[in-house]
C-alpha cells in the first residue's frame, strides 16, 4: 500500500522556536535537517516517526521575516495527527501545562479530536484512533512516553469552493474512496491505510481566499511508490482531469512533481523512495545539517547565515 499523504509542508516563524515545539512539546523526531533547495539560506525541517515513514512527515520552511498568512478557501485548514484513543487526556493535560492554545476536546466522525495551535498559529489536531496503541511510537522523546506518542498523520482538511473535482482526483489519481459526510465535510479515505490515509474536504462556498505566509500550509504531498507510479498519476491528471504537473524535481529523499488542484491548493506527488536514510544512518537521523550535492560547495557560507538552533 503506497497511497495516502506523503508529507505536509508548512511555513513557520523562528527556526529554534519551531524545533523546540515539535520535538519538545509534541515529541516528534527531527528526521532531517536540511535547507530549502530553492532558498538555501532558510532551513527545511522534517519531523516524523522513528524512521521518517511517508504519512508521518510534517515539514517546515522557517521564514523568520515572512508576514503572517491568512487561512482561507483554496488552502489547508487543519493538519491532524493520530494518537491512541486513550491518550487524549494525557495530551489535553500536556497542552495545558505547556500553555498551548487549544479547544475543548470534541468528536468528529465519531472520534475524539483535540484542536490546538502551534506558536505560529498553525491549526493542528490530535485524533484519538482505536487500535493506534498497537502501533509503534517514537520512544526517543524526553517528555512524551512512547505509549502516548503521535502515530503519524490522521488527515488534512482542505477548505474548498467546490469539492467535487478535487474528490474526483483523490479517487481516480490517488486511490481514495468517499468514506462519509458530516455537515459541510466530505471524507475520503484510502482503504487499509493507517498513517496519512484520510483527506477531508470542507465546502465553504463564498469564503474569501487565503494568503500564504507564516502559519499556513504551503502544500500537501501524496505518495507514489516509485517513479513509474508517479508517472502514471501524472498521466491520469493530464488525460482525465486536464491538469499538468511540473517537471520532476529531485529532493534527495524523494522525487516530486507539483500541480494546483481545481480549487487552487498546491499538491505534490512524492515518491516513497529513496527515503531519509539515504545520506545518514537511521539511528542518527536529523542530527547533522545535510545539503544537496549542488549546495555542498556553499556549506560554510550557508552555515554562517542559517539561524542558530542551540
Amino acid at each position: 500500500m503506497s497511497n495516502g499523504i506523503h508529507h505536509v509542508t508548512t511555513i513557520s516563524g523562528p527556526a529554534r522556536r519551531n524545533l523546540e515545539f515539535y520535538t519538545g512539546v509534541l515529541g516528534l523526531r527531527l528526521v532531517k535537517k536540511t535547507v530549502n533547495f530553492d532558498d538555501p539560506r532558510t532551513y527545511h525541517f522534517y519531523y516524523g516517526d522513528e524512521f521518517g515513514h511517508p504519512g508521518t512527515i510534517l515539514t517546515f520552511f522557517p521564514w523568520e521575516r515572512a508576514p503572517a498568512g491568512q487561512v482561507g478557501a483554496g488552502e489547508t485548514f487543519e493538519t491532524a495527527f493520530r494518537v491512541p484513543a486513550a491518550s487524549i487526556g494525557f495530551w489535553t493535560q500536556r497542552l495545558v501545562e505547556k500553555g498551548v492554545v487549544h479547544e475543548t476536546p470534541a468528536r468528529r466522525f465519531d472520534e475524539p479530536v483535540l484542536v490546538f495551535r502551534d506558536p505560529d498559529g498553525v491549526r493542528l489536531s490530535l485524533v484519538g484512533v482505536a487500535g493506534a496503541e498497537a502501533e509503534p511510537g517514537w520512544s526517543g522523546s524526553a517528555e512524551v512516553p512512547a505509549e502516548y506518542a503521535i502515530r503519524g498523520f490522521h488527515s488534512v482538511t482542505l477548505l474548498l469552493q467546490d469539492a467535487q473535482p478535487t474528490g474526483g482526483i483523490l479517487i481516480d489519481v490517488f486511490g481514495f474512496a468517499e468514506a462519509g459526510r458530516e455537515e459541510q465535510t466530505v471524507r475520503y479515505q484510502v482503504e487499509g491505510a493507517k498513517a496519512g490515509g484520510i483527506v477531508d474536504l470542507r465546502v465553504v462556498g463564498g469564503f474569501p481566499r487565503g494568503n500564504l505566509g507564516v502559519g499556513t500550509v504551503h502544500h500537501v504531498a501524496f505518495r507514489a511508490a516509485d517513479d513509474a507510479a508517479q508517472a502514471e498519476m501524472v498521466r491520469k491528471l493530464a488525460e482525465n482531469h486536464g491538469l499538468r504537473t511540473t517537471a520532476q524535481k529531485n529532493r534527495d529523499y524523494f522525487r516530486s512533481v507539483y500541480f494546483r488542484e481545481p480549487n487552487g491548493v498546491l499538491f505534490e506527488i512524492a515518491t516513497d523512495v529513496p527515503g531519509f536514510a539515504v545520506d545518514e544512518p537511521q539511528a542518527s537521523l536529523g542530527e547533522a545539517l545535510k545539503l544537496p550535492a549542488f549546495l555542498e560547495p556553499r556549506r560554510s557560507e550557508l552555515e554562517a547565515v542559517l539561524p542558530q538552533l542551540a
